[in-house]
């Protein structure tokens, strides 16, 4: 999978720790020989869809109806072999990002398919993406916070028809630093995030020894509500 598109959906953007977290995953996808494009959702000031029509599947098909900077992302995404969306969990998502997500509707092939249950479709002819990946970062303690965010992208890969590449996931994510810097078990924890991008790449899909390192525990639950409280 030589090319990939990461769009990073914090508000924050550069100053985030969303972006502490996909910046070593973007090295390791380039280790392992990727070329990689970040984008931005707050930069990119994306419009919400607001035809209503499905004007992108019926009257001009793949084409969207709204000219803003989205048309600059659609030849990038098409080009990529892997989207990767990541995100702080809001709830679910920050409005920036789920902008980004709605408009992807032109790049779908409007011939529908009911496979186990469910009404999907797939991108159409040009568009190269075969996987989709979470990265994602939660100020709260436990991992289940991710759920529904995990839950969005999986089903955006299944309505796209392809593959879920799998989820990174860093909850209590403030607890990575102290007093501004990096701790050692900080340190580690994005290492293991670069070494989940060489795998996707490399191996084809993210070890779960790997997701389970950067997701690991960095306090107990009773000193995390300790620190909340206090």
């Amino acid at each position: 999978m030589g090319k990939a598109v990461a769009i990073n959906g914090s508000p924050r953007m550069e100053r985030g720790n969303t972006a502490m977290v996909l910046n070593p995953f973007i090295e390791g996808l380039m280790d392992g020989g990727s070329h990689v494009e970040l984008f931005y959702a707050s930069r990119l000031k994306v419009k919400p869809c607001s035809c209503g029509t499905m004007y992108c599947w019926t009257q001009v098909p793949g084409q969207c109806c709204i000219k803003d900077e989205m048309q600059l992302l659609y030849p990038k995404l098409k080009e990529a072999d892997i989207l990767v969306l990541a995100t702080p969990v809001y709830i679910p998502l920050p409005g920036d990002m789920q902008d980004i997500v709605n408009r992807l509707c032109p790049l779908l092939d409007p011939v529908l398919e009911f496979r186990k249950g469910r009404t999907r479709a797939i991108f159409r002819k040009g568009v190269n993406t075969r996987a989709i990946v979470l990265v994602s970062t939660s100020g709260w303690w436990e991992k289940g916070n991710f759920g529904t965010v995990v839950r969005i992208v999986k089903e955006l890969a299944e309505d796209t028809s392809v593959r879920f590449g799998g989820a990174v996931l860093r909850p209590h994510v403030d607890f990575m630093k102290r007093g501004g810097e990096l701790t050692e078990e900080g340190k580690a924890v994005l290492d293991a995030v670069r070494k989940a991008g060489y795998e996707l790449i490399k191996d084809g899909g993210m070890k779960r020894e790997t997701l389970a390192a950067i997701s690991r525990p960095l306090i107990s639950r009773t000193e995390f509500w300790r620190y909340m409280e206090a």
